[in-house]
């Protein structure tokens, strides 16, 4: 999830399938700015541009698998691309000029667990049908355009500074993050970071779409998976934990008008997180 860079593609010609495997991406190469990802084949540049949809000015894609399953450890899995062509097993999203500001809500929105969660309800197949996605009950964008409930700013540059930290840890994607008024450059890969910032942005769903406490907690117990590996490397269902906790101290903050504070330190998409300039390796 928000990782553009999560692996490689291998070929191995002496599989009689699934000849393309994928090679997950080291801790060190995701702590270089400068790394990036080889796929398994390459389409001409002037297909993408062909392609394109007119008026899709930007040099990005927000992304989505298509090959995926409800039995899986998440089911939409997504993130931001550079621009490049890609193959029918990725779902590319492009909007009008107008809702540029808040596509990345709708980014984050899908990658939530209340968004997966929807999504699950809706497909029992090893793929996701463009039909499940279009029909699937996302947030509408009049949803972003407001004040947050739980802080005094406005909810899509909360979102925003959320989504750009998780996104821009790679100098391929510079064009996404001056697109959103950053200038600096990639932030430093941090797993618990990282981990924070998806939890903040769950918890800050679960609230959007209206989800009481004890059915936040009943829907992160049909993520198994999750809580396994929570529980082998954390003794306990950390991430349903702190979701809760954050859940907890936003409606604190709903109740008393008290902005919420975010447990991170500095704050997201801060410079001081970022890397130096080009050619750093954090290790």
């Amino acid at each position: 999830m928000y990782d553009h860079r999560a692996a490689n593609i291998d070929f191995h010609a002496e599989n009689a399938l699934r000849q393309q495997q994928s090679n997950l991406n080291s801790l060190a190469n995701h702590c270089d700015a400068s790394f990036v990802a080889i796929p398994y084949l390459w389409g001409p540049e002037s297909e993408g541009i062909s392609r394109t949809p007119e008026g899709w000015k930007y040099k990005w894609f927000p992304a989505f698998k298509r090959v995926t399953s409800s039995t899986n450890e998440r089911t939409m899995v997504g993130c931001i691309i550079p621009w490049t062509t890609v193959s029918y097993t990725l779902y590319t999203v492009t909007c009008s000029e107008e809702y540029q500001d808040i596509l990345i809500c709708l980014l984050a929105n899908m990658c939530s667990f209340v968004g997966d969660y929807i999504v699950r309800q809706k497909t029992s197949q090893p793929s996701l049908p463009i039909g499940v996605i279009y029909e699937s009950a996302f947030l509408p964008p009049s949803t972003f355009l407001g004040p947050i409930p739980w802080h005094n700013n406005l909810l899509n540059l909360w979102i925003m500074k959320r989504v750009l930290e998780l996104t821009y840890t790679a100098w391929d994607l510079e064009a996404f993050a001056k697109d959103y008024g950053y200038d600096g450059p990639p932030f430093r890969w941090d797993e618990e970071r990282r981990f924070l910032l998806r939890c903040e942005l769950d918890a800050a769903y679960f609230h959007l779409y209206g989800i009481a406490r004890d059915d936040v907690d009943y829907i992160m117990e049909t993520f198994p998976i999750v809580k396994r590996r929570d529980e082998k490397l954390h003794g306990e269902y950390r991430t349903k934990r702190v979701i809760l906790e954050i859940y907890d101290e936003m409606q604190k903050a709903i109740e008393s008008g008290e902005p919420y504070q975010t447990q991170l330190d500095p704050p997201p998409a801060d410079a001081a997180v970022a890397h130096a300039g080009r050619g750093e390796v954090e290790v």
